[in-house]
Parts: structure tokens; C-alpha cells; sequence
């Protein structure tokens, strides 16, 4: 697998990764039962996770449209939102 290549999966893996946190962190925002504090915290990651899509989707966008890539950074975008999405879904599970 070539480095372009490679840095396309990883930044569709970081865009779904992104997607699935940004719309954890929205459901468990809507939970009524939480104290206002707990909600805020919430939407805040939301808010943050829905951004950091948006760049990867950028990202991904600029390089397939213009071959511009670095490998690095998108394998550790790929990587960072896997595991943050893998966080909030264990958070997710604690709160259920």
C-alpha cells in the first residue's frame, strides 16, 4: 500500500471515527437525567468532536482533490479519533 493511499483510509477512518464520538457525545447530551454540568461537558465534546470531523473531512477533501497529503498527520488523526470514539463509547456505557 502506497503512502497515499494509506493516508486516505486513515483519514476516512478518522472521519468516521469523529462522526460516531461527535454523535455519542449528542445522544448522552439529550439524556434528561444528567445535572446540568454533566450536560454541558457533554455538548462541549460534541461541539469539539463535530469540529475535528469537519477538519478531517477537509483534509481528506485536499487530498483527493489536489494530491496534497502528509501521512503522518493522517495516520494520527486515524489513529487519536479511533480512540477518543472508543472513549466516549466506554463513557457511554458508564452512564447507561
Amino acid at each position: 500500500m502506497n503512502p497515499y493511499t494509506l493516508s486516505i483510509w486513515s483519514l476516512v477512518a478518522a472521519l468516521l471515527g469523529q462522526s460516531l464520538a461527535s454523535g455519542l457525545a449528542v445522544e448522552l447530551f439529550l439524556r434528561q437525567e444528567q445535572t446540568a454540568s454533566a450536560r454541558r461537558a457533554w455538548l462541549a465534546m460534541a461541539i469539539g468532536s463535530m469540529l475535528l470531523a469537519l477538519h478531517h473531512g477537509y483534509a481528506l477533501e485536499l487530498a483527493l482533490r489536489t494530491g496534497l497529503y502528509d501521512l503522518r498527520q493522517a495516520v494520527l488523526g486515524g489513529l487519536v479519533a479511533l480512540c477518543f470514539a472508543l472513549g466516549v463509547w466506554g463513557l457511554r456505557r458508564l452512564q447507561a
